[in-house]
């Protein structure tokens, strides 16, 4: 049964900083690319970041892009998102899991609770 734990979202004020992590299990993170999804409220939920299998290969949508960064450990399982420069269109619960394209919704069957981020002053 595959679980993805995803953490470290909260309250920030714009211009702050976030870090997400995600740790998974029964899933391996070594076989596929991995990424970074978020949905706003009434809104599709949308791939903004990810990471190739190897790590070596990443890709960011246009409006993170310079102010995020994707990372991924395949040893210990575990996808990070480091979010600087927070504007309050960055709040939105985000998930992680495997994807490659951005502004996919992807089609993965297990999602997990994902982690709250709310930029608001």
């Amino acid at each position: 049964q595959v679980q993805l734990v995803a953490s470290g979202g909260g309250l920030v004020q714009p211009g702050g900083s976030l870090r997400l992590s995600c740790a998974g299990s029964g899933i391996f993170f070594s076989l596929y690319a991995m990424g970074w999804y978020r949905q706003a409220p009434g809104k599709q939920r949308e791939l903004v970041a990810a990471i190739s299998t190897g790590g070596a290969t990443k890709n960011y949508a246009d409006s993170v892009k310079g102010r995020f960064t994707i990372s991924k450990d395949n040893r210990k399982n575990t996808v990070h998102l480091q979010m600087n420069s927070l504007k309050p269109e960055d709040t939105a619960v985000y998930y992680c899991n495997r994807g490659w394209t951005i502004g996919s919704s992807g089609d993965a069957d297990y999602w997990g609770q994902g982690t709250q981020v709310t930029v608001s002053s």
